[in-house]
């Protein structure tokens, strides 16, 4: 069967006939017993988006309980071979504990999307390419998640863009033998010049951190955006963002832009007041 991921050609019929509507949840690193060390980005602010096995396990119980939709991948979205407004996992950074996670995923029978930061590639707490290449067997998205995972990437140069997107998909191909077509924007900073360089590299389906279910069609590369589950968020949340809960959706949208202007307005200063910030939670959680 063909992959409906290389199937896609840009144009507006394409346009028109993907505009609708997805909720992808957005996690990180899943680790055992609170080791958050083991996988992933190091320091406190990153260590903030890393989740226990356990707290994970929660959240997957909670979105189970009641499901009303399909858990699916994107390349049926994108075949519109889905049910509509499906759910999907995705997990950036491509930490060590993919595997992990991706057995947890298996005990309900999900698949999820693993975003790899490919310049991160067999270095400590990464996955290595052999790993990648089991995820893929085992049937998980592999994705591109930029070469060098740049904080602000919408800030980025087009060479800049297009030199993250290009290597990165040029090592993941040669790891798992086939093109790269699917992605997500490393930092939360989200523009239509990164969606375009993703395209112009092969990529179909762009992930992004916009907390909204519409998605919209970039040069024939589908921008989906995604809810941000952080550790401390009660698995309730998480199945009341399934479920499409309104005052919870739209809390989420105003909160997200509020960050974006602030990220635009203070630009590096904002990194690192969030550092600072991040660090002084970790010291008290101690």
């Amino acid at each position: 069967m063909d992959d409906p991921l290389c199937a896609l050609e840009a144009g507006g019929a394409a346009e028109s006939r993907h505009a609708m509507r997805c909720t992808s949840l957005l996690f990180h690193d899943v680790v055992p017993g609170g080791r958050w060390q083991s996988s992933g980005f190091a320091g406190a602010d990153a260590d903030a988006y890393k989740m226990d096995s356990e707290e994970f396990r929660g959240h997957l119980k909670a979105v189970a309980h009641g499901l009303r939709r399909t858990v699916s991948t994107a390349g049926e979205v994108l075949s519109n071979t889905t049910a509509s407004d499906p759910l999907l996992f995705t997990f950036d950074d491509g930490g060590a504990s993919a595997l992990h996670t991706a057995d947890l995923l298996d005990e309900f029978g999900w698949k999820g999307h693993f975003f790899i930061t490919a310049g991160r590639i067999g270095t400590p707490g990464f996955l290595d390419s052999s790993q990648i290449q089991e995820l893929h067997r085992r049937g998980h998205i592999i994705g591109s998640h930029s070469y060098t995972h740049p904080l602000r990437m919408a800030l980025c140069s087009p060479a800049q863009l297009d030199d993250e997107w290009q290597r990165s998909g040029t090592v993941l191909s040669d790891i798992l033998g086939e093109s790269i077509r699917v992605a997500s924007v490393p930092g939360g900073l989200y523009s239509r010049a990164v969606a375009s360089s993703a395209a112009k590299s092969g990529i179909r389906v762009l992930f992004n951190s916009e907390p909204v279910t519409q998605s919209h069609m970039v040069e024939g590369c589908l921008v989906l955006g995604r809810f941000s589950i952080m550790r401390g968020h009660s698995p309730g949340r998480s199945a009341a963002l399934v479920d499409g809960n309104r005052q919870l959706l739209i809390r989420e949208y105003l909160f997200w832009n509020a960050k974006k202007l602030g990220k635009m307005v203070l630009g590096s200063a904002w990194l690192k007041a969030r550092v600072v910030l991040m660090e002084r939670r970790a010291r008290k959680e101690q």
